[in-house]
């Protein structure tokens, strides 16, 4: 880990010299810290085992899958990775927002922020990891559940899968390069994922580019089955493609032609108007997106009343979150490469982590579940001029990386 991070994140170095650890000790400790893992065949199984909690990661959970990955990188006996998520209901829904509001309402600041550098570095480790990872995002996948699965050499979903970066709506912006993936989603998909925080199908996923591959989840113990079977281990890709279906029509695409133009303005409050310009029909849009070929119209009845519910939708965000995710998103795309990403994500959490609209989202989503924030400012009206720079040239807290 970098040296001179500061005080607050002193604590933690001692994660990688845990990570030199047998598999075997790992193993032993795995469930106290809600991660279970099993080796067999080759395949390293590691599950996030939380299913109360929608197997949300907190600090020690990031500290847990860092060690293990790190133990299995050189280990003769893992030649696959596979992730996935206990219970019912989802894979994973993010970082522990809980524990982070806790830590914020405490003046614990320094250490949320050891959380994020934590996550960000693990993020940066599955997606660079030298061996393939297969990433099932069953059920929900959101914000931290992005972060560890979206940047696995291979993501796959189920029919249950609920994809989503819904950080707008407690104030904060996409993170664990989460942005990345928005920006290089086609047209301006991704500026509407980011902003509004919609769910995403598991077609949509995939035409997102949140992941690859669609396997039914009563087929999943076959599939796991399958990778441990295999008679080539750099081939899991030809394996999971086996059990893969071919989704739905993906329901962002009927919306394409309108997102695209509405969400190509320059800032929010253009995005606002030509959504209410869409909606009452006197901006036309292309009848096809990426098609310049094709004429404007006015959107039927059904787009209309879809751009008027965005609008509504949006406005009902935080002002301040709005405005820098948008900006956020048009620089990661610029950037189109993880680590600096992350980097950013870095700067602008701990920007955030100043900000009252952060604790006050969360209080109002999770805390006390009234769903009535009160933004600050409330209205887009309200941000300084300068708000979206603060933002992106807040110094960043301490290196990530090791160079």
């Amino acid at each position: 880990m970098a040296t001179g991070t500061g005080r607050c994140y002193r604590p933690w170095l001692g994660a990688r010299r845990a990570g030199r650890a047998s598999v075997a000790s790992v193993t032993l400790a795995a469930h106290a810290d809600h991660v279970r893992i099993l080796v067999a065949d080759g395949v390293g199984h590691v599950t996030l085992d939380r299913p109360e909690a929608l197997n949300a990661l907190n600090h020690r959970m990031l500290l847990r899958l860092t060690e293990i990955l790190t133990a299995w990188r050189d280990d003769t006996e893992v030649s696959i990775v596979l992730l996935d998520g206990a219970g019912e209901r989802g894979f994973c829904a993010g970082g522990d927002i809980r524990e982070m509001y806790a830590g914020i309402i405490a003046d614990r600041r320094d250490d949320v922020r050891a959380f994020f550098w934590h996550e960000y570095r693990l993020d940066a480790m599955i997606a660079e990891y030298p061996k393939p990872v297969v990433a099932v995002l069953d059920g929900i996948a959101m914000g931290g559940g992005i972060g560890i699965g979206g940047h696995a050499s291979i993501r796959v979903v189920t029919e249950r899968s609920r994809l989503a970066m819904p950080e707008t709506r407690i104030g904060l912006t996409p993170d664990v390069g989460g942005a990345l993936l928005l920006g290089r989603a086609p047209g301006r998909l991704g500026e509407y994922l980011a902003l509004t925080g919609e769910s995403m199908t598991d077609a949509a996923a995939i035409d997102a580019g949140f992941a690859d591959y669609l396997v039914p989840r009563t087929s999943l113990p076959a599939l796991a089955q399958a990778l441990r079977e295999r008679a080539d281990p750099g081939t899991p890709s030809e394996i999971v493609m086996l059990f893969d279906e071919t989704p739905e029509p993906s329901p962002l695409q009927a919306k394409r032609h309108w997102i695209d133009d509405a969400f190509a303005a320059d800032d929010v409050p253009g995005v606002l108007t030509r959504l209410r310009e869409l909606a009452d029909g006197t901006r036309p849009a292309r009848t096809r997106a990426g098609a310049p070929e094709f004429p404007k119209v006015p959107l039927d009845g059904a787009a209309r009343a879809e751009a008027a519910e965005t609008a509504d939708a949006l406005a009902e965000r935080s002002p301040t979150a709005l405005a820098v995710t948008l900006h956020a998103v048009r620089s990661a795309r610029a950037l189109n490469a993880l680590r600096p990403v992350l980097e950013q994500d870095f700067r602008l959490v701990s920007w955030f982590l100043e900000q009252p609209d952060l604790a006050e989202g969360i209080r109002a989503q999770v805390v006390d579940k009234d769903r009535s924030p009160k933004w600050s400012p409330a209205s887009l009206d309200g941000l300084e001029p300068d708000v979206v720079d603060a933002a992106m040239r807040h110094p960043l807290p301490a290196p990530l990386w090791d160079e």
